[in-house]
């Protein structure tokens, strides 16, 4: 990493990535573990977590992001890592992976409360939305361009 002196930053992102076919796998006796895991990965990237948490079918990680850091280089380090150790813990009945890509929303210091709550009731959200509808949400939200076919892959 290059020395960055005198270079001060305040960045926020928030990270959201599902399950491959969303399928439910992230079970609730080992979903701390993961999602602690998860944040030592970010934490190893010299980026700072806030909070990880999600549900059986995906993940949210809230990131103060090191400018030195490009977005899919942490992502890349936590999907690979985290994928690695539930596997190499054989916690689920097949090998584990995470749908391919990610959504990535950038939020000012005044939004950092708010977004802290929202992941940290996650289970309280999808009771009454899924991921797909959270999802859309946050796209139409943010303004991102989209193209269904593309976000939630079916298995082939």
């Amino acid at each position: 990493m290059t020395n960055m002196a005198n270079t001060y930053h305040q960045v926020y992102i928030q990270t959201v990535f599902s399950v491959k076919y969303r399928a439910a796998l992230i079970h609730k006796d080992w979903q701390t573990d993961l999602f602690g895991v998860i944040g030592n990965l970010i934490n190893e990237t010299t980026c700072k977590t806030l909070i990880v948490n999600g549900v059986h079918d995906h993940v949210h990680c809230f990131i103060s992001l090191n400018p030195s850091r490009a977005i899919s280089e942490v992502m890349q380090t936590v999907k690979a890592g985290s994928s690695k150790w539930v596997n190499d813990h054989r916690l689920t009945p097949s090998r584990f992976e995470w749908q391919e890509g990610y959504g990535v929303f950038s939020y000012s210091r005044s939004q950092v409360e708010g977004v802290f709550r929202y992941i940290q009731n996650q289970a309280e959200h999808h009771r009454s939305q899924t991921f797909q509808e959270e999802y859309l949400k946050f796209l139409k939200k943010f303004e991102v361009p989209y193209d269904v076919r593309y976000i939630f892959k079916e298995p082939v």
